[in-house]
């Protein structure tokens, strides 16, 4: 299956950031998230695994209560249940990958 960036919907998340899901199965979903320079994405939990690679940028993430700083390249591994949250330090973009698929992603 081929999707193309251009036939999936954009969704408006918090002020400065927006979600595109790019495909899923019931096993997985991939998702292109676009940050402004200063926006954040709020702290959160869920169940699913997360992985979490910057395809542009820099952000600020803090998971499970630790803090580092990641770039165009680095990734972010985010457990079941760990509490999580990002500040955009430079404009850019990260590609999320959850297990299994987000439900809530696909109602909004």
């Amino acid at each position: 299956m081929f999707i193309k960036n251009g036939d999936c919907s954009v969704t408006p998340c918090e002020p400065g950031v927006t979600r595109r899901v790019m495909g899923y199965n019931d096993s997985v979903m991939m998702c292109e998230i676009t940050f402004e320079k200063g926006a954040q994405g709020n702290v959160h939990s869920h169940p699913h695994t997360q992985v979490t690679y910057v395809a542009e940028g820099k952000f600020e993430f803090t998971v499970a209560g630790e803090t580092g700083v990641v770039s165009k390249g680095d990734c972010v591994l985010m457990p079941p249940g760990a509490e999580h949250g990002t500040l955009c330090l430079e404009a850019g973009k990260l590609v999320d990958v959850f297990s299994p698929k987000r439900e809530d992603f696909l109602k909004a």
